[in-house]
């Protein structure tokens, strides 16, 4: 159990540095949402648009 654990972190924690990496690149902001929506929706995760502006409001406050 405690492996498992630990994968689900590394994983959350990858997860959540590709994010933050996408959100400072130098492309527009609109350009990057659409493409972690597309990402997302890649994975059947599909969000309203206040839901993704939750989820990049969450990401830029871990800066």
């Amino acid at each position: 159990m405690k492996a498992i654990n630990i994968l689900a972190a590394f994983l959350g924690g990858a997860a959540v540095g590709a994010a933050c990496g996408l959100l400072f690149a130098p492309e527009k902001g609109a350009e990057t949402r659409s493409k972690i929506a597309e990402a997302l929706r890649k994975r059947g995760i599909k969000l309203s648009r206040e839901e993704m502006q939750d989820l990049v409001d969450d990401i830029d406050e871990l800066k």
